[in-house]
């Protein structure tokens, strides 16, 4: 009976949010930016870290801190690649960390997709920006036994708002570099191993 009793309490309680730590070996940010008005550079960077405390009942309560390393910016050509890092664009030195903090979050239609709205600040500059999301999907079970979530994120930006205005004006007309980015941050997620212990604990009262 007690069993029973307390099988239903947790049932009609709320799911309690899930904090996930985003894994730096399976999660990348690219972009992509026009190039003399007729080509596309696409580049990346490879250290995203950061949490999702995720609301499973209620994933608009949800909340997201993303932190891109801007050093790992990588174009595949290494003179590029010094010019971003630079003062002429991400000023590395100076502003090492592109951060995202989300603080609002939609229903886009169909249960995994949403608008994540929140302060994205890079180039030592804070702006709001909107991101589409899809997911969080899972949890998978890793082989190692912790919950593996996943989700893939999508916007767009004008560099300029950020203080990013460095360009140079073709002989054609037009210009070296596009205002617009197009930005998509994958991210694979790992329940924190506290929140793991929480859920193995209420699961065991509940075969008591």
């Amino acid at each position: 009976m007690k069993r029973m009793i307390l099988l239903a309490l947790l049932t009609a309680m709320p799911a309690l949010a899930v904090e996930l730590q985003i894994d730096p070996n399976h999660s990348q940010a690219t972009f992509s930016v026009k190039h003399m008005m007729v080509t596309t550079v696409r580049g990346d960077f490879g250290k995203v870290t950061g949490t999702v405390d995720y609301q499973p009942n209620d994933p608009t309560r949800s909340r997201a801190d993303v932190k891109i390393d801007a050093t790992s910016v990588d174009t595949r050509n290494e003179k590029r690649d010094a010019d971003l890092k630079s003062d002429h664009f991400f000023d590395v030195q100076r502003c090492p960390e592109i951060t995202f903090k989300s603080n609002r979050i939609e229903k886009a239609g169909g249960d995994k997709r949403f608008k994540v709205t929140g302060d994205l600040t890079m180039h030592c500059v804070t702006k709001p920006v909107t991101l589409e999301v899809d997911g969080p999907n899972g949890p998978v079970k890793h082989p190692s036994g912790a919950n593996v979530y996943a989700l893939s994120a999508t916007g767009k930006l004008n560099r300029k708002d950020f203080g990013l205005t460095w360009n140079k004006t073709l002989e054609s007309g037009g210009v070296m570099v596009g205002d617009e980015v197009n930005l998509t941050v994958d991210m694979e997620m790992t329940e924190s191993k506290a929140a793991a212990s929480k859920e193995a604990k209420a699961e065991s009262s509940t075969k008591k």
